[in-house]
C-alpha cells in the first residue's frame, strides 16, 4: 500500500515518483515508480491471412525493432478504441473488429503501465496520419514468417513477443 510519493520527473509519457510503500510483513520501503496512462497493442491480420508487423525506429534501442502496433491511452480512452485510432494512425487500417488477446505489464519491476493486447481483424484501408516524430515500414508477413523472426530472436519487444506467442497458442497461425 503506498503511504507516500514525492514526484521526481513529470513528462509527456511518464511520471516518475519517489514512493514509500507498506509491505505484506509490515515493513516500509522506498522504491523509485513510473507511472503511466497505460496502451494498447493489436496484432493485425489481414483478410489474407497475413500478420501486419511494423519497423519502428526507437531511440531507446538506437535503432529499428520489429513490434506489432501500439499506442498510449489518452485520459478517459477505452483499450479498444485506443487501438482502432492507432492501426489507423500507424498502418493506415481501421478494424471491423478487435478481440481481447490479453492483459501484460511491460515492466512490473519499475513501472504500473497496464498493456492491453487485442486482435484486430476485418481490416479495411483508411488514410495513414503518422506523428510528426514516428518512423516506421508496414510489414504484412505471414505468420510462419512472422513466428520465424520471433523464434530467431529477431523480435525484441516484449509486447509484440507475447502477442505472436498467444496468438500461435490460440491457433491464429494457422489462418495463412
Amino acid at each position: 500500500m503506498r503511504q507516500d510519493s514525492r514526484n521526481l520527473y513529470r513528462g509527456r509519457v511518464v511520471t516518475l515518483n519517489l514512493e514509500t510503500h507498506q509491505l505484506p510483513d509490515g515493513r516500509q520501503g522506498q522504491f523509485e515508480v513510473i507511472r503511466h496512462s497505460g496502451a494498447a497493442a493489436a496484432l493485425p491480420i489481414l483478410p489474407d491471412g497475413r500478420w501486419v508487423l511494423v519497423r519502428q525506429y526507437r531511440p531507446a534501442a538506437d535503432g529499428m525493432v520489429w513490434e506489432i502496433p501500439a499506442g498510449r491511452l489518452e485520459p478517459g480512452e477505452a483499450p479498444a478504441d485506443c487501438i482502432v485510432r492507432e492501426l489507423a494512425e500507424e498502418i493506415g487500417y481501421h478494424p471491423g473488429r478487435v478481440e481481447p488477446l490479453g492483459l501484460m505489464h511491460p515492466a512490473l519491476g519499475y513501472s504500473d503501465e497496464r498493456l492491453h493486447l487485442f486482435v484486430a481483424r476485418e481490416l479495411e484501408p483508411v488514410p495513414q496520419a503518422l506523428e510528426e516524430h514516428e518512423f516506421l515500414e508496414v510489414v504484412p508477413l505471414p505468420p510462419t514468417e512472422a513466428l520465424h523472426l520471433l523464434a530467431a530472436g529477431e523480435v525484441t519487444d516484449s509486447k509484440t513477443q507475447v502477442a505472436l506467442l498467444l496468438a500461435a497458442q490460440r491457433g491464429l497461425d494457422r489462418n495463412e
